[in-house]
């Protein structure tokens, strides 16, 4: 490319890099400007690649904390330099997001109609896996013809967008998707040279696919569905092909959700959708959650015939054929119960039938998740890595002690408890940079970072310390693994004075060395919390954004619970639990009936996990059986 006559350094800030959303925010700024712009990853090396071009910017492949050099020529070079240096602090737009577990039900706010349940039976509606292209004619001018194509999808996606409020950046994304000038050249190119304008379309969005598809991380790979919908979507308009769509009452299959699928269908009418595809971070699940339409993902290649009755429960993983229809609709009359009666009840303690009362937190990343939180006793993991991942530059001891006091403030002065910056693997920090590690999640991650850098930890201490003195505080070291760690992360905190009376510490137990030597790492704390998610993904050896082996990080998984069994036994402390297994309702009152006292869950779950431990009698949990277990099934079919 032409070399850039100006070039300024910027750093990736979003939580999922430059993937379609900030990706196509930055191509439409860029091509705002009279300037030829360039994007180089420091830290890969790949580029310069041209700035205007989405398909080129979103598969750079540019992950948080990335570096890039972003270098302009051209007569507003300086001018789109410096509106690019504004757009990367402010995250390129991209607001960092919580989600709820792949398998947890939905409490939040929903649109007029969506029902919010993870369970659903209906007639299905099968959707084909590609449009129909072999009765196409071509004529004289194809190209016309694909620009007519183009004008109808950019008039349907605009409408998307402007009514999708919050989740049109995603139909922003399809039109740039569209509009994008690298494929667009393709196609025109292998239309003059006699390709029909559908082939020439397909082919070029086909290979676009498999680009992100090549990629290495997750999310960035289930971008492959956002260009299959444009592809698609352009190909109904050339052809005249319709969109399958549920009948009323009925369950819409497709091979997978793509975004405006998700959000034209009528959420009061579709009983649900079930897609073959395994992910739960592609963009028409999100949407469709959104609108609290049920859903299940990962059914596979299941024989449906279409008009057949079908039934998921997407809490047990279970896709139906001809169900037993009078037991689904009880499990839908008895989720709707539950449902209802958990907000009602929200705020009432979670004591179980034999007389145990579990404490049930909320997961926070920002201040605005602690005030949403309905029903929360606490915060049992406030992510501070989340709460200041936007910034570019470290924040002060105020700074940081003024977000605290915030989020417990927004808790009422509950209990909160403070991770200390948790980075590294899937998990950068814009202003640490941290050197390229062959395999990041088995490298410097949590406290083995500070090991080398203990600045800002000491300073992230003394905000804890500060706040510990006016309101309730834990604190909680991740990534442990020896005693030596402890006493480490022990002797930082006390090196500025007393502990404050109102400051409990911890640390996480994330790996198989720490829960199996529990005993002696536990030696003088408080507390010990769990992270399911790195405990199950570090005992299976199953990446959980992995598509490929995510089944296998089951945290149901008896080696799994077998590890938390010796943590609560032998830890003499405090156990709490705040990983995505808290979430889930069911997995919650196992984790009760194993001894844990605590459990911190993300915060549209909070009711329903006090409401299903409010019904459980601890007593009757079969928790050696459960140890015992075959695998994660076994443990599902004996809960």
């Amino acid at each position: 490319m032409v070399e850039s006559d100006q070039t300024v350094e910027v750093v990736v800030g979003n939580e999922h890099g430059l993937h379609a959303r900030p990706a196509a925010r930055l191509v439409g700024l860029v091509n705002s400007f009279d300037a030829v712009v360039t994007l180089t990853d420091l830290d890969t090396g790949r580029g310069p690649i041209d700035a205007g071009s989405l398909s080129m910017v979103a598969t750079l492949n540019a992950q948080q904390g990335h570096r890039l050099r972003v270098g302009a020529s051209g007569p507003q070079a300086a001018e789109a330099l410096a509106a690019i240096g504004k757009l990367a602090a402010e995250n390129f737009g991209d607001e960092p997001a919580t989600t709820a577990a792949p398998d947890s039900i939905g409490l939040a706010a929903t649109s007029p109609g969506g029902s919010g349940l993870d369970v659903a039976l209906g007639p299905a509606v099968v959707a084909g896996a590609q449009v129909d292209v072999s009765g196409y004619v071509a004529s004289g001018d194809e190209w016309a013809r694909l620009e007519d194509a183009m004008a109808t999808v950019a008039e349907e996606l605009g409408q998307l967008r402007e009514r999708s409020g919050e989740l049109g950046g995603i139909f922003e994304a399809h039109l740039a998707l569209l509009k994008d000038r690298k494929p667009l050249d393709e196609i025109r190119a292998a239309i003059a040279a006699g390709t029909p304008a559908p082939v020439a379309w397909k082919q070029t969005y086909d290979n676009l696919a498999k680009t992100f598809e090549g990629l290495d991380d997750a999310y960035q790979r289930e971008r492959a569905q956002d260009v299959r919908a444009v592809r698609d979507r352009v190909l109904r308009a050339l052809t005249g092909a319709t969109v399958d769509e549920a009948a009323d009452g009925g369950i819409l299959v497709v091979p997978e959700l793509d975004a405006a699928t998700a959000a034209t269908l009528d959420a009061a009418k579709v009983a649900g959708i079930a897609v073959r595809a395994a992910g739960t971070t592609g963009h028409g699940v999100i949407v469709a959650r959104s609108r609290g339409i049920p859903l299940i993902t990962g059914i596979g290649d299941v024989a449906v015939p279409d008009g057949a009755t079908v039934a998921f429960d997407a809490r047990t993983g279970s896709f139906e054929v001809a169900p037993d229809e009078d037991a689904v609709r009880r499990t839908i009359a008895e989720r709707q119960t539950e449902r209802d009666r958990a907000i009602a009840e929200a705020d009432q303690p979670a004591t179980t039938v034999d007389g145990r009362t579990i404490a049930v937190l909320v997961n926070v990343g920002s201040v605005q998740d602690a005030v949403d939180a309905r029903g929360a006793d606490g915060s049992g993991l406030v992510r501070t890595e989340v709460v200041f991942g936007h910034r570019r530059t470290a924040p002060s001891i105020d700074e940081q002690a003024e977000q605290f006091r915030a989020i417990a403030q927004a808790l009422q002065g509950k209990p909160i408890t403070i991770r200390t910056w948790d980075i590294g693997g899937d998990k950068p920090l814009p202003f640490l940079p941290q050197d390229q590690e062959p395999n990041p999640f088995l490298g410097e991650r949590g406290l083995r970072v500070f090991r080398r850098r203990p600045e800002l930890l000491r300073d992230q201490l003394e905000a804890v310390r500060r706040v510990a003195a006016e309101t309730p505080v834990h604190v909680m070291f991740p990534m442990v693994t020896t005693a030596d760690e402890v006493a480490w992360a022990l002797d930082q905190l006390d090196q500025r004075g007393p502990r404050p009376d109102g400051l409990e510490v911890g640390i996480m137990v994330e790996i198989p060395a720490a829960a199996l030597r529990i005993d002696t790492l536990a030696a003088g704390l408080d507390f010990v919390s769990i992270g399911t998610n790195d405990l199950t993904q570090y005992t299976t050896a199953a990446d959980r954004t992995n598509t490929a082996v995510a089944p296998l990080a089951d945290g149901l998984d008896p080696a799994v619970l077998q590890l938390i069994d010796n943590v609560v036994r032998r830890a003499g402390v405090r156990v709490a639990v705040c990983g995505d297994l808290a979430s889930d309702s069911q997995a919650a009152v196992l984790l009760a009936a194993l001894g844990v006292d605590e459990l911190s869950a993300v915060g549209p779950q909070v009711p329903l996990v006090k409401e299903r431990l409010r019904r459980a009698d601890l007593r009757q949990i079969d928790t050696a059986a459960v140890l015992a277990a075959r695998d994660a099934a076994q443990v599902r079919g004996l809960l």
